[in-house]
């Protein structure tokens, strides 16, 4: 079995940065695509970014963190990233890492990302 560890969450101010690490713990089990979800209180949880496996690492993002969130993987190290800028209040929430293991689904235990002055 595999586990997928969070870290770098924590309370920052509005127009700050975060950078989110997301380790697995094997370097055994392969995902074909790696990333982020987030979920607000009262809220459904909702995609945040993704990265594939290639080198170029083909990505996705929501439309409300395209131009802020950056997304990137080491594959040796089966760690996915998460870079935000410019954060905004309506970001606040907890933050899950996700791996698909060529269609096997593995999630983080979460972490709070909350911003506000």
């Amino acid at each position: 079995q595999v586990q997928l560890v969070e870290s770098g969450g924590g309370l920052v101010q509005p127009g700050g940065s975060l950078r989110l690490s997301c380790a697995a713990s094997t370097s055994r089990f392969r995902f074909n695509v790696m990333g982020w979800y987030r979920q607000a209180p009262g809220k459904q949880r909702e995609l945040v970014a993704l990265i594939g496996e290639g080198g170029s690492g083909s990505t996705n993002y929501a439309d409300s963190v395209k131009g802020r969130f950056t997304i990137s993987r080491d594959n040796a190290k089966n760690t996915v990233y998460l870079q935000m800028n410019s954060l905004k209040p309506e970001d606040t929430a907890v933050y899950y890492c996700h791996g698909n293991a060529y269609g096997a689904i593995y999630w983080g235990q979460g972490t709070q990302v909350t911003v506000s002055s």
